[in-house]
């Protein structure tokens, strides 16, 4: 007997391109099924993948993310479609029994297909975001292998790509349901198939006479969130010629600790089906007393509980189930009269927006739940607390919404319009969006019954930069309106039950501009996109309007990945060329030019920020420059933001947050996974509570984004100079921050001394008054007006002395660490470092387990001063390539700086590659040690 439920199909594909196969789809899955050989056309397949993934694969295509590798890959514009229509083959065995019945599951498909099973053809309709479901009881081979294959066609309109590039080429791809990033940007190479392929799960599924179909889950609140209620509706689907009695059960368990599971509710329903019908069954709510909420990433917890459908058939059993992690939470969203930007609320706390644009996580569609479980914990890391899916790239896949939701990360939702590519771009086409608005409302519906149910999708928006034709737009209004529940409060009522609904619980916006997101009007009123004075970002006249879902920058990774990425050719920093008035151009090679690269300067505006560290000599001293500039933008660009939270702004988004290609632009990690400067800049500036300084007008400030008062609190502020010694301190007492504001302290004022240093050093500090625990720890490196970071050249010649305790465990290829890294030069100066002995004693009471590794390291150094712009790197002892880092890798911080007397603790997680034997090696760098020495390994 078949078990039921879902299995996959995810290995054992075959592929071959269509016109290098002579057999048609009848004949490879009954008389001549494909095969390897040294004369077939046939090659494994990467299935979930596409076209290019499977090509690359083989190595029968160069890595188009390499160099300029892309150029030499035939793009569909010259082949023409049938280059890149492929037929995918695999074999699967599934014997059933009576009165059970199978599907075979397309979760997407780009774009269009013909698939056969046993010699029998089934037509897949077009869109590339949609789900397909076919009924294959009646073909399948009871006692051998079934074969499957499939031949997938490119979008119809693939387009061409213009010599000078383009926001999506020349449009075309516009007038299919599809990716549009595929012909191009500003920020990505032309994807040369469009994506062509089974892009996303296939599967199995064995179900009984009855199958659940979609269920829906919603939460509704009441008496200030201790009564909650569940509300449920499923389709359910009799596949039988009979009427099916049958029992459908509801059970809701949570996870106290340890594996043990509480259940919550268990809940059964009786139904009757009628032959080969529909229902769609309401479950009468079910009651939670006080359910423990699910808050987005630094607000709280995100609690999830298990809600198992299942549904058992009369004189049968069981006959088919479903389960989802589910999160009790309550969003609201409406324009803040304050300011005029989208307010977003989570359970009643209003919530201040700092997050970042997201286009997918790779390029060619080669997406795993390992990468998505990397890039959501990498923007939980960020402190960041929402991500944007923009509406060039894809509708998201269920196991980045799963990873959304434990993390914490709220998400907009975009469906496939652009202002670049529907009616607004250069040239102008499109201007009705795609051919087919009934495809278009097709796919979006089922993207929302797919996606509805996670605690992190927080709103729906029409387009970027567009809305919708219009009766698209109306379409999608009336399909996502809200129940009446999330505007007026009401009771439950099995009559107006908001699970009935296609959504209702979370708000339709029709355009990235509008109605409360730039000026709401939807102007161009989103950016800047290049390199700014840190200190613009704190002034009153930087933007005007109250929420911008689009601010970007720079985006330089380091040194290995541009050798990674790049030949040697590549390896060549930008040419720096004088023009008028001081500035500097730079001139970038041919490589970084293809890959996107965003200079830092802007002639007319900045002033190159590289050269303010002075001339680099060569791509390492370029790429660690950069990387200098990197942190202090984007910290700036969220302290600047969050200096004027709620009164002036509610939220703001950075373009963009990664790159799904080796891009040199606007990311915080690269699409290798290692994280760039700019990605602790950040977590610094996005903390909950944050104390930094106002470049603009020198003032202390507290920034407390949380529902909870500070009190009795106190801010130190030390200047370091680059002899070690600390010419300014100040404590500021009875620091009073209330919940959710930013409070001005205190003005910063030795730059304004008679003495003070043209490069120095502040170390911020928010502490509890009560027993020194920090709350808040911000380092800046600053210069006075008029004067520049090039006294910091002579400074890497220093060698400051540090000692670092590491304490290693691992289990298997799994390693964690705890490192202490401690300052030792002129520690009896070192008054500021509160936090040092307190640190220092929790370590040692974390080493010296009988399953760890335990290191004391020291690094010999005459002279006192800062330990600059320090940086952990992992490696892998054993390999020969010329870069040996292990990524990803998950550190608790970063590129950090300590004054003397100061230690601070870090966490380093990390999987080894499987069959080494040597431990890997840890690496810590810095402005004064550029070679580094081994901490670990």
């Amino acid at each position: 007997m078949a078990q039921i439920g879902k299995t996959l199909l995810d290995s054992g594909w075959l592929a071959a391109r269509s016109t290098e196969v002579n057999d048609d789809g009848e004949q490879l899955t009954t008389t001549n099924p494909p095969s390897l050989g040294p004369k077939s056309p046939w090659m494994e397949a990467a299935v979930p993948g596409t076209v290019l993934g499977t090509l690359l694969k083989n190595k029968s295509i160069p890595d188009p993310f390499y160099g300029l590798e892309n150029e030499t890959i035939t793009d569909i514009a010259d082949s023409g479609r049938d280059y890149y229509t492929f037929w995918f083959s695999t074999q699967f065995h599934c014997k059933r029994l009576l009165n059970q019945y199978v599907h075979l599951n397309f979760r997407a498909i780009n774009y269009s297909a013909e698939v056969y099973v046993n010699g029998h053809e089934i037509v897949l309709p077009k869109g590339m975001f949609r789900r397909h479901t076919l009924d294959v009881t009646d073909i399948l081979r009871p006692d051998s292998d079934n074969l499957l294959a499939v031949i997938v066609h490119p979008p119809d309109h693939p387009g061409t790509i213009p010599p000078q590039g383009g926001q999506g080429g020349d449009h075309e791809i516009g007038k299919d349901v599809a990716a549009q990033y595929v012909e191009g940007w500003d920020w990505i190479c032309p994807i040369r198939d469009r994506n062509t392929g089974i892009w996303d799960e296939v599967s199995i599924s064995v179900t009984g006479p009855v199958r659940i179909i979609d269920p829906h889950l919603v939460s509704t609140f009441y008496d200030d969130y201790e009564r909650a209620y569940l509300h449920v509706t499923a389709e359910l689907e009799n596949k039988s010629t009979w009427n099916a009695e049958c029992s459908v059960n509801i059970k809701e368990t949570a996870e106290l600790e340890n594996g043990v599971c509480l259940v919550e509710h268990l809940h059964t329903e009786n139904v009757l089906i009628p032959a080969r019908g529909n229902i769609h069954h309401t479950f009468k709510p079910l009651y939670l007393y006080k359910p423990e909420l699910w808050w987005p990433n630094g607000m709280g917890k995100q609690n999830l509980y298990d809600v198992l459908i299942t549904v058992a058939v009369k004189e049968f059993g069981e006959s088919d189930s479903w389960m989802q992690p589910f999160g009790f939470r309550k969003i609201e969203s409406v324009i803040d009269s304050a300011t005029g930007g989208r307010l977003f609320k989570v359970n009643g706390e209003p919530i201040f927006i700092r997050g970042g644009n997201w286009i997918l996580s790779d390029g060619l569609l080669r997406l795993s739940k390992e990468r998505y479980r990397t890039d959501i914990k990498f923007h939980a890391d960020m402190n960041v607390n929402m991500i944007r899916c923009w509406g060039g790239g894809l509708a998201e896949r269920p196991e980045f919404y799963h990873f959304c939701d434990v993390y914490g990360l709220l998400v907009w939702q975009e469906f496939w319009i652009t202002g670049d590519v529907d009616g607004r771009g250069d040239p102008v086409s499109n201007p009705n969006g795609p051919l087919d608005h009934d495809l278009f409302l097709l796919c979006a519906r089922d993207t929302i019954k797919l996606l509805r149910n996670h605690p992190s999708l927080a709103l729906w928006v029409g387009g970027n930069e567009q809305v919708p034709p219009e009766d698209i737009n109306e379409a999608l209004k009336q399909d996502l309106r809200l129940h009446p529940y999330f505007t007026t409060q009401l009771l439950p009522d099995q009559d107006s039950d908001p699970s009935v609904y296609l959504d209702g619980t979370r708000v339709y916006i029709q355009g990235s501009m509008w109605d409360g997101f730039a000026d709401g009007k939807g102007n161009f009123t989103d950016g800047p996109y290049k390199i700014q004075n840190p200190e613009d970002f704190f002034k009153d006249t930087y933007y005007k309007y109250g929420f911008n879902p689009e601010v970007g920058s720079v985006g330089m990774p380091v040194a290995d990945t541009i050798r990674a990425t790049m030949p040697p050719e590549g390896w060549e920093i930008p040419l720096f060329k004088k023009v008028s008035d001081g500035f500097v151009e730079e001139v970038p090679n041919r490589m970084w030019d293809y890959h996107k690269y965003i200079p830092y300067s802007e002639p007319g505006k900045v002033h190159d920020q590289i050269l303010m560290y002075g001339t680099p000599e060569n791509l390492d001293d370029f790429c660690l420059k950069a990387q200098l500039v990197n942190y202090i933008q984007y910290r700036a660009l969220f302290e600047g933001w969050s200096s004027q939270m709620w009164t002036k702004y509610t939220g703001v988004l950075i373009w963009k947050n990664q790159n799904p290609w080796t891009g040199l632009r606007g990311q915080f990690y690269d699409h290798l996974l290692d994280q760039t400067a700019s990605f602790y800049g950040c977590r610094s500036a996005a903390e909950p509570v944050h104390v930094q300084l106002n470049l603009a007008s020198n003032f202390v400030e507290v920034v407390n984004t949380t529902p909870k008062e500070l009190s009795d609190v106190e801010i130190e502020a030390s200047v370091w100079d680059l002899d070690g010694n600390c010419p300014y301190s100040e404590v500021f007492n009875k620091v009073y921050a209330p919940p959710k504001i930013a409070v001005k302290i205190s003005e910063f004022k030795y730059p304004k001394s008679e003495n003070a240093k043209p490069v120095y050093f502040l170390l911020l500090k928010l502490y509890h008054a009560s027993d020194k625990t920090v709350i808040s720890r911000n380092f800046y490196w600053l210069h006075l007006p008029g004067k520049d970071y090039t006294l910091l050249e002579t400074y890497r010649k220093k060698q400051i002395p540090l000692k670092i305790t590491c304490n290693a465990v691992n289990v298997g290829t799994e390693y964690e660490l705890e490192i202490n890294v401690h300052n030792t030069s002129r520690a009896d100066v070192a008054k500021n470092a509160r936090d040092g002995g307190l640190l220092q004693k929790l370590f040692s009471r974390l080493g010296g387990t009988e399953d760890s590794n335990f290191k004391v390291v020291e690094m010999e150094g005459t002279h006192p001063g800062v330990a600059f712009f320090l940086r952990f790197s992992v490696h892998n002892a054993e390999s020969e390539k010329q870069d040996t880092r292990i990524l990803p890798v998950h550190y608790s911080d970063n590129y950090f700086s300590l004054v003397p007397g100061e230690s601070m603790s870090f966490k380093i997680s990390f999987a080894a590659p499987t069959g080494m034997k040597k431990p890997p090696r840890v690496v810590l760098r810095g402005w004064n040690c550029p070679d580094g020495f081994t901490v670990f390994g």
